[in-house]
């Protein structure tokens, strides 16, 4: 059952929050549904509640500025931006420092992850209380209409969660504007609640990429709401491997095949939502690993299409394709 917490039970939402629950609650956008982004069990159970096809990189939550900027490496734009609009709907990716304690998974295993302040009390009690980085995308159903209300949230995860912290409607009622701050300009991934207009009054002129179904298109992720370029390996990929040779780093699945250079497996139990916590962290360690012992490729084993399956065979696929 999921419990329906009212605002005073902030401690109660932030308890389950870092023991790995999923716990949803109000922005000033939209319903959140948020996980201890430090927690790849836990970041993997979002995609697995709102049945998301493919890893998004996810929006992480902060209860102010310097919070999130432990987390990237902010420039003097984004703390000039961060000065004027936060708290509030804008979100902004930046270069993940190397100390950063998120997992992965949360970042869809790029270099950048996209950090935001929310401007709502309920929102920023319970990240303060929690005191962990908090991984949220809207709380509903992938492909769903996003909520707005605690009864939104329970009319699409009822169930798939540990608890929604009920904050009345959300003021906004449309998803933050993300702003990529990685390049020389600042470019629009997601137009939001924040208007580039006002963006641009702070920090000059605004580029827009492509449109968001040419970048679904493509298949590959650069931040939520838009897609550009995703972490790949510099060995080549190749999946479904029925054997594997010592020349050969192995991703297992269940019972690994013999005779690998190196091994990680996903899941030695076949659990898909184990595969999906390890998948990032997995693809990165034989990258290095195998080319440390000089090995020529790192063969997949398969693993099922169904449930988070899907989407672990999605990233595989994109980090397989020629480049």
């Amino acid at each position: 059952m999921t419990e329906r917490l009212p605002p005073d039970a902030v401690a109660r939402a932030a308890a389950l929050l870092r023991e790995g629950a999923l716990v949803s609650f109000p922005t000033e956008t939209v319903y959140g549904l948020g996980a201890d982004a430090r927690q790849a069990r836990a970041v993997a159970a979002i995609f697995e509640a709102k049945g998301r096809p493919h890893f998004n990189p996810l929006i992480l939550h902060f209860p102010e500025a310097g919070a999130a900027f432990a987390e990237v490496v902010p420039d003097e734009r984004a703390r000039a931006l961060a000065a004027r609009f936060w708290p509030g709907p804008l979100t902004l990716v930046l270069p993940r420092r190397a100390s950063s304690r998120v997992d992965l998974l949360a970042g869809a295993g790029l270099d950048t992850l996209a950090v935001r302040v929310p401007a709502h009390p309920l929102a920023l009690s319970l990240l303060r209380e929690a005191g962990v980085p908090v991984a949220a995308p809207s709380a509903n159903r992938s492909g769903g209409v996003s909520p707005t209300t605690a009864d939104h949230v329970l009319e699409g995860l009822s169930g798939r969660i540990a608890a929604v912290l009920d904050g009345g409607p959300c003021a906004v009622g449309v998803e933050s504007t993300v702003l990529d701050l990685t390049g020389a300009g600042a470019v629009l991934l997601r137009p939001g609640g924040v208007t580039a207009e006002a963006i641009e009054a702070v920090v000059g002129r605004v580029g827009r990429t492509i449109p968001l179904a040419a970048a679904e298109k493509s298949r590959s992720l650069r931040s939520p709401g838009m897609m550009l370029s995703h972490y790949a390996p510099a060995l080549p990929v190749r999946l479904g491997a029925g054997a594997v040779s010592a020349e050969e780093a192995l991703l297992a699945f269940g019972r690994p095949l013999p005779g690998a250079g190196a091994v990680w497996n996903l899941s030695e139990a076949g659990d898909l939502a184990e595969a999906a916590a390890r998948l990032f962290a997995g693809l990165r360690w034989l990258d290095a690993e195998g080319a440390r012992r000089g090995l020529r490729g790192i063969a997949a084993m398969p693993v099922p299409a169904e449930g988070l399956g899907e989407a672990i065979n999605d990233r595989l696929a994109r980090a397989a394709a020629p480049r």
